[in-house]
């Protein structure tokens, strides 16, 4: 699956969620030497290059491509759903501004490969239960909105200018690496530490308010899988459906009981409501299964398994210090 040149990556927003464990997967494969991490925020513990980079400042953006002779970019930085609906004017400019950079950048420095995360976020209440490749986007939220516009201007620089960008709609992403970053389905992940823990869980979405999800591990195999297709296997080039499996918190509460039995959880329903029941339930991603081999290996029992292993571990090693 990995080509055999040498890649030098730039990882913008490498602190976040899914940037923590992405910039990780990506030494092992490419050498930590030719991955550069960059965030806005110094991260807590740096493990090989990180550059400080505010993302919407194209001049250090270019300035790190030259450094090290980047040819990939994957852009991860973005104000996420629930964070976005507090500030929806602020989000749309940090949102499209810094991938107006990175697209700009790329451009002039022939960068040869990006990579765009966008979302479910981009379905809205037009989607029928399960959201189809080519389904109507009419998103509900500015981060959705700005997603959608994300993956029409990645279409068009590949058209206009024959740009190699590629990009996954990520379900909600599950996984123990990080904390909750302030998206809708970030229930998920907070579950965890609370049953580990051994708190009860007030969730912020209705018992059976299913929502499309994906592991962590799941999610990077999809994520380099996509980026090392070869060229010609990319159909989609606004963005593709991309699904794991689908539940609700009542689900992942029984989940949960089968190891940590006395597990509670309890339900209020807050503004995050009103977004999830904008988004689909089940997504439909027979396109990145014929394109380019995708297939999920996490059920809701590995992962609640996986999850609670290595949270009790993570919690056990802070106590200990």
């Amino acid at each position: 699956m990995i080509s055999m040149k040498s890649e030098n990556i730039l990882v913008i927003g490498a602190n976040g969620q899914i940037g923590s464990v992405l910039v990780e997967y990506l030494r092992e494969i490419y050498g930590v030497g030719h991955v550069v991490a960059s965030d806005i925020r110094q991260p807590e513990i740096e493990t090989g290059i990180f550059e400080q980079l505010d993302a919407t400042n194209a001049q250090a953006l270019a300035g790190l491509v030259k450094k090290y002779k980047v040819t990939q970019i994957y852009h991860l930085a973005a104000i996420l759903s629930a964070k976005g609906e507090q500030e929806p004017l602020k989000t749309w400019d940090i949102n499209m501004q810094t991938y107006f950079n990175v697209l700009e950048v790329a451009r002039e420095n022939q960068v040869e490969k990006i990579f765009y995360p966008s979302s479910i976020a981009v379905f809205g209440e037009q989607v029928d239960t399960k959201a189809e490749q080519w389904s109507y986007l009419d998103p509900s939220t500015v981060y959705g909105i700005s997603k959608v516009a994300g993956e029409n201007w990645s279409n068009y620089y590949f058209k206009r200018y024959g740009m190699d960008i590629r990009s996954l709609r990520y379900p909600g992403i599950i996984g123990y690496q990080s904390m909750p970053g302030g998206g809708t389905t970030d229930y998920a992940v907070d579950i965890y530490h609370k049953a580990v823990k051994g708190e009860v869980f007030e969730c912020f979405l209705k018992a059976d308010t299913t929502l499309p999800m994906i592991y962590i591990t799941d999610a990077m195999d999809a994520t380099v899988r996509l980026m090392e297709a070869p060229k010609e296997k990319i159909a989609v080039r606004t963005s593709y459906n991309l699904a794991g499996v689908s539940f609700s918190p009542e689900e992942i509460a029984a989940s949960i009981k089968q190891i940590i039995p006395d597990f509670e959880i309890t339900y209020k329903p807050d503004f995050r409501q009103q977004i999830a029941d904008s988004w689909p339930q089940l997504i439909d991603d027979a396109n990145a299964r014929k394109d380019w081999g995708w297939r999920p290996t996490y059920n809701i029992e590995k992962m609640t398994q996986e999850m609670i292993k290595e949270l009790t571990k993570k919690y056990e090693t802070i106590r200990s210090r």
